[in-house]
């Protein structure tokens, strides 16, 4: 709790960087830059420079959101029919690697809303990255889980290693690559990343493993601005990007939930689980289809999110069973991540998420340069007549969002997120409900027992932590879901790992962060 400023991040060194930049005067984008850059020193399974970002900026003093979409798109070269035979059934292959917008992402946000100037924000996690820090519990599972997947395809991911292994948990890591990269993006910007040698190196990994990936793919890119999308629920209004993010997911569902009332039922009961998972199959049967680059192809999100259309897919739900086939609507017509979140003093709020998406992404690390590379192109479909179809330029389908709560009359209620996967609209829609509906504060409402639907598409399994009650289960399974439940220990990952700041009318904060990752949240 504070009544100055709060981070909330998924490593304790990264938080201690975000709080120390708002103590030394930074507001909440400068704190939330350096917190990003530390956990791609400090997370470089899940997060990094060669992976993708999405942002939303809250200004306390016109009330405003503003969305920052730092996703790239797909090389110049990557045709459907390259697609298909190369990354359809292989999302681990070199042409399944976009181009990596955090870069560009991290630093259009701090020209547009930050204070400091880039070398002073990037200082800390050169530092970390030169000296070395202690490996949280979490992080040395999955780098080792990851690197021994890796090192089946015979990716050479010896700069994030000691000696060929992943580091143990609490041992000191360095990664003298990656502060050449964070100094040559101190010194030289953006261009110093999408021109010159970083960008010959990531061309040279790319190529020379048969992906499409090219410097003048690079040298193309750009972030965009773009208008944030959102929907009341009860008495706050919930903030997403738009598409290409799936954030639109966990608002249609929040939509369909408004036509029924929770409030009374048990959080870990069968009839409330019930109604979450099967809004949440509807909202997925939906954006699953209709989320696609909107540059490219019309999303039609104002139809999606209109409260007559989510009342007529609540009215779907049959409360006494599972629905085994869910279909998609017709509104119209016709996804190892980092999340984290920063508020300051003065109300500034930003929620940032930062993705290689699949632990270390393809694990193609441009030489020298202590970072690897995404492999965000594998959430593009093949199919020629499916909105999100690969097609050069064109971004994908993204599974990383950041989410931000307000008061009706526009005041700050605060940052939140979930990252994992597919499992991010269904962590917002379970910390969100039971925020609003039960009126818990953040830590509870990330402790709290989740579910999730594993895949997401149609009535396949739903897993269920070790907390929820085993009547809960039993009845769930009598409903007609198929359950895996009792998962606990380092499997919980699976229900995403979240960060959340409120703030009261006051200007009071209230931080909580998820247990199920190595981070903290601390106060100024």
């Amino acid at each position: 709790m504070s009544t100055t400023g709060m981070v909330a991040t998924s490593q304790r060194a990264a938080t201690k960087v975000g709080v120390d930049v708002l103590r030394a005067g930074g507001n909440a984008v400068d704190a939330a830059i350096a917190a990003a850059a530390a956990l791609a020193v400090t997370e470089p399974v899940s997060t990094g420079l060669g992976g993708d970002c999405f942002a939303l900026y809250y200004d306390a003093a016109t009330k405003k959101l503003h969305a920052l979409n730092g996703s790239g798109r797909a090389p110049a070269g990557l045709t459907r029919e390259r697609f298909a035979e190369r990354v359809h059934d292989n999302p681990l292959d070199a042409n399944a690697v976009t181009v990596p917008g955090a870069c560009a992402g991290w630093l259009d946000l701090l020209a547009a809303h930050g204070t400091w100037k880039r070398d002073r924000v990037l200082a800390p996690a050169i530092e970390l990255a030169e000296h070395g820090y202690a490996v949280g519990d979490i992080t040395a599972h999955y780098w080792q889980l990851n690197a021994d997947r890796l090192g089946k395809l015979q990716r050479d991911i010896s700069e994030l290693t000691i000696e060929g292994r992943a580091p143990h948990s609490g041992e000191t890591f360095r990664n003298p690559g990656m502060a050449k990269t964070l100094r040559t993006i101190s010194n030289g910007g953006k261009d110093a990343f999408y021109r010159g040698e970083i960008a010959a190196a990531i061309e040279a990994v790319v190529q020379g493993a048969g992906g499409a990936l090219t410097q003048a793919d690079l040298a193309a890119h750009t972030s965009t601005w773009d208008e944030p999308i959102s929907t009341t629920y009860r008495n706050v209004r919930v903030w997403e990007c738009p598409p290409n993010g799936q954030g639109i997911t966990a608002l249609l569902a929040l939509n369909i939930l408004e036509n029924i009332e929770l409030a009374g039922l048990d959080p870990l009961g069968a009839d409330r689980m019930h109604i979450l998972i099967e809004a949440m199959r509807l909202a997925f049967a939906d954006t699953r289809w209709y989320v696609a680059d909107p540059h490219v192809t019309h999303v039609p999100v104002a139809e999606l999110l209109a409260k007559d259309y989510a009342k007529a897919r609540a009215a779907l739900i049959d409360r006494t069973r599972a629905t085994a086939d869910v279909k998609r609507g017709s509104p119209v017509a016709s996804s190892d991540t980092v999340y984290f979140c920063v508020v300051d003093g003065d109300g500034n709020a930003c929620s940032f998420i930062n993705s290689n998406y699949m632990g270390l992404g393809t694990g193609l690390v441009p030489k020298g340069f202590g970072f690897s590379l995404q492999n965000r192109g594998a959430n593009f479909s093949s199919d020629p007549t499916h909105p999100n179809v690969v097609a050069p330029g064109k971004r994908p389908y993204h599974t990383i969002i950041p989410g931000m709560l307000t008061n009706l009359d526009g005041t700050l209620v605060g940052p939140f997120g979930v990252q994992g996967g597919f499992m991010q609209p269904q962590g917002h829609v379970q910390v969100v409900t039971a925020m609003i509906d039960d009126g818990v504060a953040p830590q509870a409402a990330l402790d709290r027992a989740r579910f999730s639907i594993e895949p997401v598409d149609g009535a396949q399994a739903i897993l269920l932590e070790q907390d929820v009650p085993a009547a809960t289960v039993a009845e769930l399974e009598r409903r007609g879901h198929k359950v895996k439940g009792g998962i606990t220990g380092y499997e919980r990952s699976a229900f995403g790992r979240g960060q959340i700041i409120r703030r009261d009318a006051g200007g009071h904060l209230t931080g909580g962060s998820d247990n199920r990752a190595d981070g903290v949240v601390e106060s100024t």
